[in-house]
C-alpha cells in the first residue's frame, strides 16, 4: 500500500528536519542536512511499491525507500538530526536507522516489507547487518499490525462504496495483497512480498474487473485464514529487542569513533557553536 504515508509522524519529522537544516546555516542552493544525510550516509536502499510486489505495469512509478545512519556526533546537540527525510527526488523516502528499527520492532507493515524487498539498490556493511536481523523483527505482533492496517483500509473502501458507488480499485487490490502477505507470514514465519502467481488475479481487481461483492468475500476469507494461521505460527511472541539494541549500540559507537570529522558533522557543529561559551 505504497500510496499511504510511509510514516504517520511525517509532519513532526519535517519540522525537525527543517530545524536541523536551519541550524546548519546552509548557503543558498546547497543541499539541506536531510538531503546530505541521505546522500552520504545511506546504509540500505531499495525499490518498493508495485515493482517490488510484482504488480508493476507500464504506468507504475518507482517508489524508493532507504535507511540512513546519522553520525553519532549530530546527536550531541539539542536539535537532533531528522528521524526521516522525504527526497531528494520524487517518490523517495528514508528513515534514520534507529527510527527504522523502532518501527520494525513494532511490526509496521511498510517497514517490514522494505526490509524484504527483492529490489535492493544499495547496501553497505551496516545495511547488510541490518538485513541479517530481519528475523529479529518478526513476531506474532504482525497479526495485529497487518490486520489492523488492512481493517483501516477496508473501512476507507466501504466509505468509497457508500459515497461513490465503487471502491478505489487499486486500494482494493493492495488490501488483498496485504492480507495474503500476512497470512503467509504467519503460516511460514517468512515474509515474501512478491505476489508471484497471484499477479493476474490481483491486477484484475485493480482494473475493476472483479465485482465488489466478490472482493468482499475474498477479504473475509483471507481474514479468517490469517486468524487461523496465527494459532499455529512459528513466529515468536515478541521480537528480539536485545539483538536489535546490540546492533544499534555497536553502530552508534562505531560512528562516534569514525564520523567526528565528517564534513556534514563539522558543518552542523560549527553552525551550532557546540563547545563554545
Amino acid at each position: 500500500m505504497q500510496s499511504q504515508t510511509p510514516e504517520n509522524a511525517r509532519t513532526r519529522g519535517n519540522t525537525v528536519a527543517a530545524g536541523a537544516s536551519q541550524a546548519a546555516a546552509e548557503t543558498p542552493g546547497a543541499p539541506g542536512l536531510g538531503e546530505r544525510l541521505v546522500r552520504d550516509h545511506t546504509v540500505y536502499a531499495c525499490v518498493m511499491g508495485s515493482r517490488a510486489f510484482g504488480l508493476a505495469t507500464d504506468a507504475s512509478d518507482t517508489d524508493r525507500r532507504g535507511v540512513f545512519l546519522a553520525p553519532t556526533p549530530l546527536f550531541w546537540r539539542f536539535e537532533k538530526p531528522p528521524t526521516h527525510v522525504e527526497g531528494p527526488g520524487e517518490e523517495r523516502f528514508s528513515w534514520e536507522l534507529e527510527r527504522f528499527c523502532e518501527l520494525a520492532l513494532r511490526g509496521n507493515p511498510n517497514i517490514l516489507e522494505c526490509l524484504h524487498s527483492p529490489l535492493v539498490e544499495h547496501v553497505d556493511d551496516t545495511g547488510r547487518e541490518l538485513l541479517d536481523l530481519r528475523d529479529a523483527f518478526l513476531s506474532r505482533r504482525v497479526y495485529d499490525t497487518f490486520t489492523g492496517y488492512a481493517l483501516s483500509q477496508r473501512r476507507k473502501l466501504d466509505v468509497d462504496v457508500r459515497t461513490t458507488g465503487a471502491p478505489r480499485w487499486k486500494h482494493a487490490m493492495h488490501l488483498l495483497r496485504l492480507l495474503m502477505s500476512a497470512r503467509d507470514l504467519l503460516r511460514t514465519g517468512e515474509l515474501r512480498i512478491d505476489v508471484g502467481e497471484q499477479r493476474e488475479a490481483l491486477l484484475a481487481v485493480k482494473r475493476g474487473e472483479v465485482p465488489w461483492a466478490e472482493v468482499e468475500a475474498r477479504v473475509a476469507r483471507l481474514a479468517a485464514e490469517t486468524e487461523e494461521a496465527l494459532h499455529g505460527t512459528p513466529l515468536p511472541p515478541e521480537p528480539d529487542h536485545a539483538r536489535v539494541a546490540g546492533f544499534l549500540f555497536r553502530t552508534r559507537r562505531a560512528s562516534a569513533e569514525s564520523d567526528a570529522h565528517h564534513e556534514v558533522v563539522q558543518g552542523v557543529l560549527r553552525a551550532g557553536r557546540v563547545g563554545q561559551g
